[in-house]
């Protein structure tokens, strides 16, 4: 008997499929064949997540992000940037879920200030709370914020990609994330047939979780994430939002247990992707400021490159606020954090990456 899930997404799918066909001669996307997925993910490469908690969204000129930090990013040897979008809240019934044209004015600007410095962006919906705590509720938001951002990206070049939503978890079920997937690819690919969109697993986009994600068949210009915390002692360790790991302290990583735990869990998401044929982002990972350093360079090191040489694209949480790799405050890069994560063979071909490190 063939699982509800799939069979769902596999019906989908040939409803996509044939808005994808009808799409290609109606819409006025810029790209006119579907980029790679794989070749995607090779661009993607190194990545680091930005402008979540920053002040920015509600008012420019309060922003702790500028500008030139899309130029640093760029110059420290990323790739990518994905942005995570706090908008649900924003999204009114009675304006029809109408986004402020001022909020979409910073949009713009944080996409064009990322492609004029020669970096990818993932424009990722980040109201995973709000959404596991009412998918009802928070649905119809979900589509109209798509709606919009499709069209008003449609033109973008295919550097610019869709996450539907980071984490989905909670009452946003494995089943119920199946049906909400295909519906919001299947708004996406009205105004972007060719669009690379980004896709996770339930439950937290967790590893253990990708078996239970049905993806439809005929759109293959997907790339699926998946994020990486474990183990949590470790990663999360006084982490206040966590109070199954605030009480740790002194926490450190770097065994060959530990480090075998790590390549086990990437060898089963490796065999997934293979048997699936779906490119991985490793969309977050990273272990909170409060552990010690050396232990989270090691861990941030091991698990950037147990990504890298397994074909992965990454991307680091996060640029500021919390799990940082840029200190805004004092305008330096946090050194082992850094060289944790930008490869030796990058700063040696570039020797101007690391001129910050005698500051």
């Amino acid at each position: 008997m063939i699982n509800k899930p799939k069979r769902i997404a596999r019906e989908a799918g040939l409803v996509i499929l044939m808005t994808m066909l009808l799409g290609f001669g109606a819409s006025s996307s810029g790209a006119s064949l579907a980029a790679d997925p794989f070749e995607q993910v090779k661009r993607l490469g190194r990545g680091v997540n930005i402008l979540g908690y920053d002040p920015v969204w509600d008012k420019f000129e309060d922003a702790r992000f500028k500008e030139r930090h899309f130029k640093l990013i760029h110059d420290a040897g990323f790739q990518t940037v994905r942005i995570n979008i706090h908008a649900l809240q924003r999204m009114d019934a009675a304006l029809d879920f109408k986004l402020d044209e001022n909020w979409l004015k910073t949009l713009d600007w944080a996409v064009k200030s990322a492609l004029a410095n020669d970096l990818m962006v993932i424009l990722d919906l980040h109201n995973y709370n709000d959404v596991a705590e009412d998918p009802a509720g928070f649905k119809p938001r979900v589509l109209a914020f798509w709606k919009q951002v499709a069209e008003r990206f449609k033109d973008a070049p295919d550097s610019v990609l869709f996450e539907i939503l980071n984490e989905p978890n909670g009452r946003l079920t494995a089943a119920l994330w199946n049906e909400w997937l295909i519906e919001a690819l299947t708004v996406i690919r009205l105004t972007n047939p060719t669009r690379t969109v980004v896709i996770g697993p339930p439950s937290w986009n967790g590893i253990d979780h990708l078996d239970e994600l049905a993806l439809p068949e005929a759109d293959r210009n997907i790339i699926v994430t998946v994020h990486y915390y474990e183990p949590m002692r470790f990663t999360h360790q006084g982490a206040p939002w966590s109070p199954e790991n605030v009480r740790f302290s002194a926490v450190t990583w770097g065994n060959a247990l530990e480090k075998k735990c790590v390549e086990d869990d990437f060898a089963r998401v490796q065999r997934w992707s293979l048997s699936q044929r779906r490119p991985i982002l490793l969309g977050e990972f990273g272990a909170y400021d409060n552990g010690p350093m050396e232990s989270r360079a090691r861990y941030t090191s091991f698990i950037a490159r147990s990504a890298e040489s397994r074909g992965w694209a990454w991307a680091y949480w996060q640029f500021d606020s919390d799990f940082i790799v840029y200190d805004i405050d004092k305008d330096r890069w946090v050194t082992p954090i850094l060289r944790a994560l930008v490869p030796a063979r990058v700063a040696l071909r570039r020797p101007d990456i690391f001129a910050w490190r005698n500051r």
